[in-house]
């Protein structure tokens, strides 16, 4: 179990897509190209439809702008995010492979900015992530050398036997070097902080622990928690923006801890470039920084039914929750439950169980 990649990391380009949400031309593909080149990339593009969104050539890709989401869900589309990185889950739910790695379009490697760990060599995020994946977790018992299932760890003194085959990594939380994922009141603080450490640890957060999942450098298992990484309703016409990933966190960690299976956090690190306006960022975060007291406490609390036995069935379970409980905190909750349920029908309209047949109109026009 703990030598389990000691052989080279599968590339699994025919069972993994790369989802990119953007509002500009993809340049910054050019320093991912030896990376994500055998990759299929589903693109969502932002924001107003008619504008032109470059690809540079080489990729293998699909993109869709607000347009072909309304087309292919027609009023379930009511759902997906407008102006806001949230659209990327669209992405997930029209991908038919069994992995999903996403990233920002202000994230790098390789070319002027390169992501390189301690010893000089080029950081291949991709790959980790996998390797992440298709590792075990150990969400039961806290190993203290971290993970367990690298190279030159293993299960210390201690460690019960009975818990060392681990459980089925459903999601990869990767990191940022250069400008932190921080929240506008800490940006305007530290304004020119930038992170320069590289942690070379990788950890299963433990079962009943919540952490704040960043959606800029992520991989998951999408057959094993897709349905869970909704990235709610965000932006356009809604009182709350950056809170799609985090949202997605909590309702994801909750979900895997109930299915039991695991969720890791560390390496890979990317390069993250760009930071954004801290006054724009208040704004959008103003309703969520006071919610977030209330939130979280409703997240650690949450009980899931024995009989909810997939993430769709969660999924439905804590919308009811979310509905009944956080309706009480603003009306925007209840909005959002509505949209939870709506996500999973579209979720089954486009993946029907095997034998099934999908109902999208099929994928947009390059």
């Amino acid at each position: 179990m703990a030598y389990a990649f000691r052989a080279p990391t599968p590339l699994l380009k025919d069972e993994l897509d790369i989802v990119i949400p953007t509002i500009r031309n993809l340049d910054f593909l050019e320093t991912w190209r030896p990376f994500f080149q055998p990759y299929h990339l589903i693109i969502v593009q932002d924001g107003d439809p008619n504008k032109t969104i470059r690809v540079p050539e080489g990729f293998d890709y699909d993109l869709y702008n607000r347009n072909d989401i309304t087309r292919i869900l027609g009023p379930k589309s009511s759902c997906i995010s407008f102006k806001d990185s949230a659209c990327r889950c669209f992405g997930y739910m029209v991908s038919k492979k069994k992995y999903i790695y996403t990233i920002d379009d202000d994230c790098f490697v390789g070319g002027t900015t390169v992501a390189k760990d301690p010893s000089g060599k080029d950081i291949n995020a991709l790959e980790q992530h996998i390797k992440n994946l298709l590792s075990p977790s150990t969400p039961f018992f806290f190993n203290t050398l971290y993970d367990p299932y690298r190279d030159g760890a293993d299960f210390v003194r201690g460690y019960p036997f009975s818990l060392r085959e681990g459980v089925p990594t459903a999601v990869s939380h990767g990191l940022w070097l250069n400008v932190p994922d921080y929240d506008a009141p800490t940006q305007l603080v530290k304004p020119l902080e930038r992170n320069t450490r590289y942690v070379d640890a990788i950890l299963t957060i433990p079962k009943g622990t919540l952490f704040p999942m960043c959606g800029m450098n992520l991989a998951f298992d999408r057959e094993l928690i897709g349905p869970a990484m909704y990235f709610g309703l965000m932006g356009d016409g809604q009182p709350i923006g950056r809170y799609d990933d985090m949202w997605a966190g909590w309702c994801t960690k909750v979900i895997t801890d109930h299915l039991g299976l695991g969720v890791k956090t560390g390496m890979p690190y990317i390069w993250h470039s760009k930071a954004s306006n801290a006054f724009v960022n208040l704004k959008k975060e103003y309703n969520g920084i006071f919610w977030q007291e209330e939130l979280i406490p409703f997240f650690q609390s949450v009980s899931l039914p024995k009989d909810a036995t997939t993430a769709q069935k969660c999924y439905l379970e804590l919308a009811k929750l979310v509905r009944a409980k956080l309706g009480k905190v603003d009306g925007y909750f209840i909005k959002l439950a509505d949209s939870m349920v709506t996500w999973i029908d579209a979720w089954d309209e486009l993946n029907p169980p095997k034998g099934g047949v999908a109902t999208a109109n099929g994928p947009p026009k390059k």
